[in-house]
Order: C-alpha cells, then structure tokens, then sequence
C-alpha cells in the first residue's frame, strides 16, 4: 500500500470524525483523518466544551451570590469576563491538543487541510507540498454543520453574534436579545442573564425547549422568568434595524408588530450541515436540506462512502456522531456493528436548571397509540436536593401498561444531566418497570427521585 493509500480516510476530524478514526486505527485499518481547521471540530473548539466552562464560571458566581443560603459570607461579588473566557478557552484548546495526541498514539494519519472527493474513493487536500491526492477504499464524511443564518438576521460580530460571537465576546452584553431557544439559544441566555445581563428569549414555537416534554419546558419557562428573563413564546424576529451600539429588532406576535431595542443580539436559529465544495453531488449523493441522506448504518448509497453526525442529520448531538463513528469503523472492519436508536440517546441542556431527557414524550407516547403510564418526583421530595439547596425540579418517567417498557424519561433540575444516562442504560438494556422498582438506589442521593419517579408511576412512590 502507497504512502497516500488508506484503507480509510475520514473527512472531518469532530467528535465523530476523530473516534471514527481511532477505532478504524485500532481495528487494522490504515486511517487518515483530513480537518481543516482545529481537531475536536465544533465541539471541542466552539460548542460543547467551552460553553459549559462558561455556564460553569455563571453557575459559581450565582452559588457565591446565594452563600447566605449555606450560611456563608461572600462580600463584594464580582466577575472578570475576559478571565472567563480565558479559562473557556483554554479548556478547549487543552481537549484539542488532546485529540492531536490520541491520533498520534493510534498511528491516525492527520492531514491539516480541505477535502474534496474528485471521485470515487479519492481525495483530493490541500498541503505544504501542494496539492495531493489520496486514496482508500472506504471515506467518512464527517464535516458537521455551521449556524443557520436567516436573511436580515446575519451576523456580523458586533451588534449581531452567532455561537463562536458569544463565546468570545467583545463585551458584556446590557439589554439583550436571544432569537431561538433550543439548546443552544438558552445556554447562552442562561450564562448571560446570571451574570446580569436584561434578556429577552425569542421562540417561534409555542414553548421554550420546543423538543422537550411540554411539562418540562413549562417548568423551565417558569424558573427562566423568575430569573428575570422575557420569554416571547409563539413569536418572531421579522427584522432587525441595525445602528451605533443598537439593535432595533422588530418582534412579531398575536399578529401585531412591536419594535425593541437591544444593544446584543444572538442568533440560535439552528444550524446546517457542511456539504458545499466536497464533490457529493457529482458522484451521486442525495442531500435533503442541506443533509447527507444516510441508512441506519451511515451508508450513503455510494459504494465505500459513509456520513456521520450532524452532516448526517438529527439529532445533531456528539454522542451521537460519536457512536456513529465507532459503528462505521466496525463495519468496514467487519465487525458486529450497532446502529445508532435516536429515540434511545439522550438530549443534555446545560442551563439553570439543567435539562435532560431520553425517548418518547408523553404526548408523542400517546401519539404513537401506546397505552401509557406516567410518574413524577419533585425535587422538593428529595432530601439531597434539599441539602443542596436545589429544591426546585421534576423527574418525570413514562411507561408503556401493557408492557412495562420504559418509553422515556424527562427532567429539570440540578444534574438532572448526570442522572439521565442512569434511564439510558435502561433503555439500551430494555428495562421494565419492575426492574427499576427493584433497584437498590443509594441514599442519600439525587438518584432516588429516578427510583420514586418510576415507583409514582405504578401507584407505589413512598416520599410524596
């Protein structure tokens, strides 16, 4: 085999792209990675790391202004927002040289540069010695996806932010405005509004956290506005009227137009894939706004070629993208591969409270026909919640009656994203009701109310 010759190459080096690699790597397989910007991709440099260093940084400053709670004095409270960022990024960068390293130690070919795909099982990068050409039997498209941008809507770094804005920010925000609440949009309010910032909260939908159980977000909508923040629910951002150090953003709701002025906007408006410039159309790739049309196994119906993660559609997660990765790499090795079960991974928001969820809704439960069981546990309930002066929250557990299958799990409240993968692994493992009832949960623990939750659902809770 040449020294341009794999026996994979995968495009991309995220949180799918680099695992697809080291299991490739630790398969057998010759493996390249081509990425052309910074190992670990979005995640690692601009998402799921250095958002939660900043959401940790926001969640310590409220604890310090809550220390007369825990019968503590903390005078003159106050915060550094470059020093924040600072630590935000140097966590990232310390996870990416991470990544460099476990490539290196796996024998990962790492080629900095951009991919094309001139054809079939070739491609085509970009390095100090010009251009170059590779080739391997199989390719894994693993290029993720970048923020939506609505016309009018665009950034521009200044008055406007997108993620990478808000997380490198050239200033703290005053008055605030935040258009779309999914995950992302309400990170960013939650880290903002703790550290002072007057913020609005835009969603088109009818509810905040529009993918989540509708009892969970009302729960969050009530702790958001209690927090201080304007929540527009069936709303809409028609325009925004851009001047010296304002924003004017025209919001559309009940039909009426009303004008608000901001001096920050960030747009959270979902994201689309990275698909341009590869060559996917030309050899025959079917993309369906702006995704990679892929079976359950990654298969992109292209001999040898394969999409993983958010280029590869919902849920954009990188759990998801990386168990993608690992199962791609047995396949082509021609190991027993495991296809991903969106509705069995698990949803993480990071906000305050936190947010976590597995599986069906109540409501998509009942859409489906199933006959439905369902069992709550207020944080209230439980005496580590207590103690941790973190009373407010719900768990909530749905099973189907005829079965005992648990359909799925929904929470809000302090680490509710710790505690989710405790139901994942019940669902991985089809667990039953009786299962659950049957397991001894530690006391004194937050995991309890997991156990009381299900115990509600059976008429059997014993704390409430």
């Amino acid at each position: 085999m040449s020294s341009n010759s794999y026996d994979l190459i995968v495009i991309g080096a995220g949180p799918g792209g680099y695992v697809a690699a080291i299991r490739a790597a630790q398969l057998g397989l010759k493996t390249a990675v081509v990425e052309r910007e910074h190992l670990g991709g979005i995640c690692l440099n601009w998402g799921c790391i250095p958002t939660k260093a900043l959401l940790r940084s926001s969640e310590v400053f409220h604890l310090m202004e809550r220390a007369k709670d825990f019968g503590l004095k903390a005078e003159k409270i106050g915060y550094d927002l470059d020093a924040v960022v600072k630590r935000s990024r140097g966590i990232a960068g310390q996870l990416s040289g991470g990544i460099g390293h476990l490539l290196k130690k796996n024998k990962v070919t790492v080629v900095m540069s951009e991919a094309t795909i001139p054809a079939k099982g070739k491609v085509s990068v970009q390095t100090d010695k010009g251009s170059e050409e590779l080739t391997a039997k199989n390719i894994v498209l693993a290029t993720g996806a970048r923020a939506r941008e609505l016309p009018g809507l665009e950034a521009d770094g200044d008055l406007v932010w997108t993620y990478k804005h808000a997380l490198q920010p050239p200033r703290m925000p005053k008055k605030l405005l935040v258009i779309g609440s999914g995950a992302i949009g309400i990170e960013f309010a939650s880290f903002y509004n703790t550290l002072g910032a007057d913020t609005t909260v835009v969603e088109v939908m009818d509810r905040v956290l529009p993918v989540e159980d509708a009892e969970i977000s009302a729960l969050a909508k009530k702790a958001f506005t209690k927090q201080g923040m304007t929540i527009k629910e069936k709303a809409m951002v028609k325009q925004l009227d851009r001047a010296k150090g304002k924003v004017t953003a025209h919001i559309e709701s009940n039909g009426k137009v009303e004008k608000h002025d901001f001096d920050t906007v960030i747009s959270a408006v979902g994201i689309v894939g990275n698909v341009e410039n590869l060559g996917l159309e030309a050899l025959g790739v079917k993309i369906d706004r702006t995704h990679v049309v892929t079976d359950e196994y990654c298969r992109t119906g292209v001999d040898g070629l394969y999409a993983i993660g958010d280029i590869a559609g919902a849920p954009w997660l990188a759990h998801k993208a990386s168990h993608e990765g690992v199962m791609v790499a047995d396949l082509i090795a021609g190991q027993h591969a495991h296809p991903v079960k969106p509705e069995s991974i698990a949803g993480c928001t990071y906000c305050q409270p936190q947010v976590a969820s597995v599986g069906y809704t109540e409501a998509k439960a009942k859409e489906l026909g199933y006959d439905i069981k369902v069992g709550r546990f207020p944080f209230i309930g439980n005496g580590k919640a207590i103690a941790l002066g973190e009373p407010e929250g719900l768990i909530k557990t749905v099973f189907d009656a005829k079965s005992g299958e648990l359909l799925g799990a929904h929470m809000i409240g302090a680490e509710v994203t710790e505690l989710i993968q405790g139901y994942v692994v019940g669902r991985q493992l089809e667990t039953t009701e009786e299962d659950l009832m049957n397991t001894v949960f530690p006391h004194p623990t937050l995991s309890e109310m997991m156990h009381e939750s299900v115990l509600d659902a059976y008429g059997r809770v014993i704390h409430m």
